[in-house]
């Protein structure tokens, strides 16, 4: 007889969240290297590969902490809404702080 808890991790919920936010990261920051063409020629010869590697794995755990919220988001009315809005506003600021630390010392300098 099982009398546990516990709520088991819904894993496809899990990474389809730490995809689409991972997805959403690149895209971004695709942006901004490709707006700075081949940039300043002081920086490394493969400066765009830190800031594709940093930045979506900035965005999946931003994914992931969406994904944590889920116990509270099911309690409903305004609660929902408010653990939307706050699960939006920690993504945001995940991946400002991973856009910031993949393109420290090239274009955020």
């Amino acid at each position: 007889m099982n009398t546990s808890t516990t709520q088991p991790v819904r894993t496809g919920s899990l990474a389809r969240r730490m995809l689409i936010g991972g997805g959403i990261a690149l895209i971004v920051i695709s942006a901004f290297i490709i707006s700075a063409g081949k940039g300043d020629p002081a920086w490394p010869r493969f400066w765009m590969v830190r800031p594709l590697i940093i930045t979506p794995l900035a965005g999946a755990i931003g994914g992931l902490c969406y994904h944590l919220l889920d116990r509270f988001r099911l309690q409903g009315g305004w609660q929902r809404i408010a653990v939307n809005i706050i699960g939006v506003f920690i993504y945001i600021i995940g991946l400002w702080m991973g856009i910031v630390l993949g393109l420290d010392g090239t274009l955020w300098d």
